[in-house]
C-alpha cells in the first residue's frame, strides 16, 4: 500500500464554521481543524478575544490533505467558490477583520497557486476579490466547542441558514470532490 502523502493548507472564509463543514466533505481530506491566524498579539488567543477584532487574528481552518487525491489546487478552487472573496472583511451577517477572506500560505508553492488561481476566477465575480495571501506564521486552535461544529450541531439556527446553503453549493459545484 501507497503511503499517504500528507500536506497542510490553511485559509480563512467567514466564520470557521462553515469553512471546517465544507472541507470535512471532499475526498482526500484527512482533518479540518478550526483556529486563528494571522494575529499581531503574542500568545494563544481565546475566541472572545478574536471576537474583539482587536487581535488582528482571523478565524481559519487547517486542512491535513493527501495531495495523491486532491490537489492544493483543486483545494484553493472549493475554497474560492464556497464563500464570497469580493467583501472585505464580512461573509454574510458576520462583519470584523476575523472573518476577512484569507489564504495563509506554507511554502512558496502555495503562494504561487494561490495568486495565480485568484487571478484566474477573478473574470467570475462581479467585484474585485480581496482574498489577503499571506505567510502561516501561527496556527493556534481553536477551543473544542469550535471543532467539528457543523457535524454536532446540525439543529441549531446557524447551521440551518448558514452553513447548509454553503454545502448545497458546494454539492452542485464540486460533486466530483465529495467523500
Amino acid at each position: 500500500m501507497a503511503t499517504k502523502n500528507l500536506k497542510l493548507a490553511t485559509f480563512g472564509g467567514g466564520c470557521f464554521w462553515c469553512t471546517e463543514a465544507v472541507f470535512q466533505e471532499i475526498k482526500g481530506v484527512e482533518n479540518v481543524v478550526s483556529g486563528y491566524s494571522g494575529g499581531n498579539v503574542p500568545g494563544h488567543p481565546t475566541y472572545r478575544e478574536i471576537c474583539s477584532g482587536l487581535t488582528g487574528h482571523a478565524e481559519v481552518v487547517q486542512i491535513t490533505f493527501d495531495e495523491r487525491i486532491i490537489s492544493y489546487k483543486e483545494l484553493v478552487l472549493i475554497f474560492m467558490t464556497t464563500h464570497d472573496p469580493t467583501t472585505l472583511n464580512k461573509q454574510g451577517a458576520d462583519v470584523g477583520t476575523q472573518y476577512r477572506s484569507v489564504i495563509f500560505y506554507h511554502d512558496e508553492t502555495q503562494k504561487e497557486t494561490a495568486q495565480t488561481l485568484i487571478k484566474a476566477v477573478a473574470a467570475y465575480y462581479d467585484g474585485p476579490i480581496v482574498t489577503e495571501v499571506s505567510p502561516l506564521k501561527q496556527f493556534y486552535i481553536a477551543e473544542d466547542a469550535h471543532q467539528n461544529y457543523y457535524r454536532n450541531n446540525k439543529e441549531q439556527g446557524y447551521c440551518s441558514f448558514v452553513i447548509m446553503p454553503k454545502l448545497a453549493k458546494l454539492r452542485k459545484l464540486h460533486a466530483e470532490q465529495l467523500k
